[in-house]
Formats: C-alpha cells, structure tokens, sequence
C-alpha cells in the first residue's frame, strides 16, 4: 500500500469534461451501490467522462480520465464514478480506500497538447483518446458542488465535493476502443462539453465531518481550502 494524504484532499489543475446520452441498459453495472440507481431520461442516462491535469500546488500532482454516471440515492441526486485511471499509485491507493473510488493505473500523452491518450499496461493501442479545441474563457468562477455515491468495503459511502473554476468553451472528439473498458462508451459523440480552468477543488471530509455524518447528524459544517477561499 502507497502511503497517501488523508482526506480532504486539496487539489488545483484543469478538467476537460463531455457529457454523452447513453442507453441505460448499456450502463456498466459492477460498481454500483447499494441504493443507488442511474437516472434515466427516456431510456439514457447521462454520463460524464473527463481528462484531469492536477497540477503542483495541490496534495497530489497527476493525470486522470474518469466516467462517471448520473444518479440518485432516494431522491438525491448522486454521481457515481463507474471507471476511471491515474498515473499515481498514491492517488489510486487514497482513492480506493477513502471513497471506493475503482482507481487503476496507466500510461498518459497528450494533455498539454490537447491531445490525451490513456493506455493501460500491457495493452497495445490506447483505450482512450481525444482531440481538444478549448476555445474562449467565459467570465467568473463559480462555486461548484455535489456528493459523491461509492461502494466502500461493501456499503454505500457517500462524498462531497466543491470546486471553484473558470469555465471554457470546449471541442471534444472522443475515441474510445470498442473492445477496450470503454467499449459502452464506442462510437458515441458529447452532447455537450466544457473545460474546468484553474480549478480549486476540496475533495472529501475531515475524520470530525465523517463521524458526524455516520451519527446521522443533519448541518454538519465543512472548512473551506484556503485555495477554494482564495478563489473568490
């Protein structure tokens, strides 16, 4: 085990995300937990796959493609992350352990150039690729949250997440490898797509936080990063 930093995690970078329409029926079904159900939209859902550069300045630098599903626990929307894949042992580790989240490794091109690419060991051709054109920045960063639904050693466990960032206009053409993790994912075009510029994000809770909220205690109050506190 990879010693990793404990949770919150302060982490700053760039996303570049798509949001694709899938059929609901075609969704990967493994990760799921208990008591948590895709929405459906006439017959899709949507699901959210994005390229993350956490850059210096943050717990942890690395790179990052994620899928993640729309979804609710009850009446309460919830994200779930069904895929995803890091450069960095110690966030797939933290990943895995704090939050259930399913982190894997890989091999990452491209970024910078607006051209990423991830290849998982031992494969022979990329299981997932685009080609980026982020065009203008629109004005303000806005506040951003939601809460995170994961298996965690068998019972759902469920994360906030808040961010700050700038919002840009984005161009994204996706390749995914039909026979490859992402196969579901094969042929599809985003309906919409947007980059998260110089993101502040505090990802998780403070042990005090996750004890509150194990108790069933309503309004338990979160300390802001100082990077999402500086963004303002």
């Amino acid at each position: 085990m990879t010693a990793y930093p404990p949770e919150p995690w302060t982490l700053v970078g760039r996303m570049d995300l798509s949001t694709f329409l899938v059929p609901t029926e075609e969704l990967p079904t493994a990760t799921w937990p208990d008591g948590w159900r895709p929405l459906a939209l006439g017959g899709r859902t949507p699901v959210g796959a994005a390229w993350v550069d956490y850059a210096e300045g943050g717990v942890l630098s690395y790179h990052e493609l994620l899928v993640a599903v729309a979804g609710r626990v009850g009446a309460r929307v919830r994200p779930h992350i069904v895929r995803i894949w890091v450069d960095s042992p110690a966030s797939r580790d933290g990943g895995r352990e704090l939050w259930g989240i399913p982190k894997g490794l890989a091999t990452f091109e491209g970024l910078a150039a607006g051209r990423p690419s991830m290849t998982l060991e031992g494969a022979g051709r990329p299981a997932a690729s685009a080609m980026l054109r982020r065009g203008s920045r629109l004005p303000g960063r806005p506040r951003v949250g939601f809460t995170l639904a994961q298996d965690r050693h068998g019972g759902l466990l469920e994360s906030p997440v808040v961010s700050r960032n700038g919002l840009g206009l984005l161009r994204a053409d996706w390749t995914f490898d039909a026979d490859g993790p992402l196969g579901f994912l094969a042929g599809r075009r985003p309906v919409l797509s947007a980059t998260l510029h110089d993101f502040a994000m505090l990802f998780g809770m403070t042990p005090h936080d996750r004890t509150h909220q194990r108790g069933g205690h309503a309004g338990v109050q979160r300390q802001e990063s100082p990077h999402l506190g500086a963004a303002r």
